[in-house]
């Protein structure tokens, strides 16, 4: 069941100062009249279009079957209708009366599951956040169902005994300690980590100092560890999520992460509604017994049941130093957000990095399985490549990771500077 509309009317319940009619009503306007296509956009509807066999989708996409091209205004009516009925009726307008109906009958129509039921009785839930420190600095990040804020805090909480700065910034020295962190706190994260409205996950336990110094006993700084697999399966998760960071006149700080899962969900425009359907069943592991085709076993804690949420690695967090707000940050990137969020953390408190820097900077991942470092192109040179591989590491080259649109805030002035990621093109920051 979508929860963004009941998740916005929550907050916005809670901690709003402007009126919803008036939040609402730009979303409208940019869907109504339409907007400019970018060339990144525009090529990637083209790509997306082109392969459905959905007319609803197609007719979304595209004007007259024919896919829009860069510069073309691309207006969404159905969407806009959609979104006017989100303004007057708040959750309401998308989870009874028409827009649940439109649901209802795609639903019958694809042979899915949601019913108007499911839809009338959705809840938001608002949970307490993961926290952690880090030499002095407060980390405030998402809990359970994310694996976002433990996997953060641990990796930290690890790390915080070496000295990373004497290292030097993306040294091999310091990339093999981030790595032997992320294998670990990976390996925790397939283990305990679920909805822990249905599970007992261990939080305190795993975001403690003395659990981080449990798993700091056998890592050599001298040598890479080996990640031994188990029969515990981590599901498939896309890179294509969506984070945006907000820091009001006030201090006010909003860290969102959002995604349909897949880039454009599963594919299916409700017809007549406007909107894509996500496909984030595929966040849970398949069932029990089941195995997928290397023969791993997902794990309960992680299985699909009625009305549980399925484990993410969402990861919008916050950075405060004696209750003053410092970083707003986050990012997409499927299972890659937890360590991009991490790294973003240690620039900017390690190394002193302004946000657009820290931002900017090459960024690492490794998830313990499979078992190998993987470093964006260019961000190391073959001289470090060759040290880490000699330390026992597999080394893999690839592409961008994450899109950390992020602020951050000057202590000494109060200044905000937005840091849009230099990856995505169509990435910005806006100030008033």
């Amino acid at each position: 069941v979508p929860g963004t509309v009941a998740g916005f009317d929550k907050a916005h319940r809670l901690y709003g100062a402007a009126s919803w009619v008036d939040l609402v009503q730009p979303a409208i306007d940019l869907a109504g009249e339409g907007f400019e296509l970018s060339e990144a956009l525009a090529g990637s509807i083209e790509r997306f279009v082109g392969g459905s066999p959905y007319e609803a989708t197609v007719s979304a996409f595209s004007r007259g079957g024919v896919p829009y091209q860069a510069g073309q205004t691309w207006d969404q009516p159905d969407l806009a209708r959609s979104l006017e009925r989100i303004r007057d009726h708040r959750r309401d307008g998308f989870y009874r009366g028409e827009t649940a109906s439109l649901i209802a009958e795609e639903m019958r129509r694809g042979g899915g599951l949601i019913t108007l039921e499911d839809l009338a009785r959705y809840q938001a839930r608002e949970r307490a956040t993961i926290e952690g420190t880090y030499r002095g600095y407060d980390i405030i990040s998402m809990p359970p169902p994310s694996s976002g804020g433990v996997a953060i805090v641990t990796m930290l909480n690890i790390l915080e005994a070496y000295d990373l700065a004497a290292m030097g910034h993306n040294s091999a020295a310091y990339i093999h300690h981030l790595a032997e962190a992320m294998r670990r706190a990976y390996r925790d994260r397939a283990e305990f980590l679920a909805d822990a409205d249905f599970n007992d996950v261990p939080v305190q336990r795993l975001t403690s100092k003395d659990h981080a110094t449990w798993l700091r006993r056998n890592i050599d700084s001298e040598r890479a560890s080996i990640s031994h697999p188990t029969d515990v399966e981590m599901p498939p998760e896309s890179p294509e999520t969506t984070h945006y960071s907000v820091v009001d006149a006030d201090g006010m700080a909003v860290s969102v992460t959002y995604t349909l899962e897949f880039g454009y969900g599963s594919g299916i425009v409700v017809p007549g509604a406007g909107f894509l359907l996500n496909n984030e069943m595929g966040d849970f592991n398949a069932g029990p017994g089941l195995t997928n085709a290397s023969g791993l076993i997902g794990t309960t804690a992680n299985l699909a049941r009625p009305q549980q949420r399925m484990l993410s690695s969402m990861s919008p967090s916050i950075v405060a130093r004696d209750g003053k707000l410092v970083a707003v940050i986050g990012s997409p990137g499927g299972r890659t957000i937890i360590n991009t969020t991490m790294q973003l953390i240690l620039n900017v408190v390690e190394f002193g990095m302004s946000i657009p820097e820290a931002v900017a900077a090459p960024r690492i991942h490794h998830q313990w399985l499979p078992d190998r470092i993987r470093i964006e192109a260019n961000g190391i040179s073959a001289k470090i490549q060759s040290q880490l591989e000699q330390m026992g590491h597999i080394v893999q080259l690839g592409g961008r990771q994450g899109s950390a649109n992020s602020i951050g805030i000057d202590l000494s002035t109060g200044e905000r500077l937005g840091a849009p990621d230099p990856r995505s093109p169509d990435s910005g920051a806006r100030g008033r």
